[in-house]
């Protein structure tokens, strides 16, 4: 499995994945999930992927070739789209062309076409744009309501990035969120593992140098990770345990109620109880 988190802020775009594919307990491997897409001054595409690694792999091959009929002008690929929503339209051609060559073999083996993506960027004319695409080739945008998308194990991650993101949030703010997602991602599911790659781009750059690769000897990550246990610890041992002595408190637990009350038998002088 894999998790992969994409951001879109005011200020520009964060993406980061981890890169481990697991086939069996036995068959742990690292396959680098991100892949960037980058004419200097006119483009700057990033593509996050999971699922079933033959396919996102094929999806990727197929892309870097794939047009779509734009009905009069030459056909568009993601190197001449004028919007990211063309070249996002090219994406998906692209998931449906490995449909139709290996869905139905891969569907005679049992195996499922599985396979999702995030793609964004900034094609020069236009706002930075973020897209989730599914199995079927199909899309949504992330919005200011929905500021990041994920993909792979996600739900480990997700607190911490409902929490704190907004549109507002500055980029080194957004990258050590996501990189707090990951960390408790890794912590729960043995599925996602290091390396990391993690990138930021700044709004109408249309290139980055700004690419990391994190392994078990990254200094910065080493600290998230030890910094984030300890201040979670910290936090929750400043929370008032429950008290059941009816002592003072201002916060406390038992309440008079009329929506629940719990359901007793009890036991009369004489009567068994199964």
């Amino acid at each position: 499995m894999t998790y992969c988190v994409g951001i879109r802020l005011d200020a520009g775009l964060v993406f980061l994945s981890d890169s481990r594919t697991s086939a069996g307990l036995d068959q742990i491997s690292t396959f680098r999930k991100m892949i960037i897409y980058e004419k200097p001054g006119d483009r700057f595409m990033v593509m996050l992927s999971a699922g079933n690694l033959s396919i996102s792999q094929s999806v990727r091959e197929i892309l870097q070739v794939e047009r779509i009929d734009n009905g009069h002008d030459e056909p568009i690929t993601i190197w001449n789209a004028r919007s990211m929503f063309d070249a996002t339209r090219v994406l998906g051609s692209a998931v449906r062309r490995v449909h139709e060559q290996d869905g139905a073999s891969l569907k005679a083996a049992g195996v499922e076409f599985n396979v999702s993506m995030i793609f964004g960027g900034q094609i020069k004319g236009e706002a930075m744009r973020l897209f989730l695409v599914y199995s079927a080739g199909n899309f949504i945008e992330a919005t200011r309501e929905t500021c990041f998308f994920q993909i792979g194990e996600s739900k480990y991650g997700k607190p911490i990035l409902d929490r704190v993101l907004t549109p507002t949030t500055p980029l080194d703010e957004a990258a050590k969120c996501a990189l707090v997602s990951m960390d408790s991602t890794l912590k729960s599911n043995l599925t996602v593992g290091l390396p990391l790659d993690l990138l930021v781009y700044e709004r109408d750059r249309y290139e980055t140098q700004r690419v990391a690769c994190i392994d078990d000897n990254n200094p910065y990550f080493g600290m998230i990770r030890g910094t984030w246990g300890e201040k979670l610890r910290e936090v929750f041992e400043g929370i008032d345990s429950p008290r059941w002595d009816g002592g003072q408190t201002d916060h406390p637990l038992m309440v008079g109620s009329r929506r629940y009350e719990p359901m007793k038998k009890i036991a009369h002088p004489g009567e068994k109880i199964v």
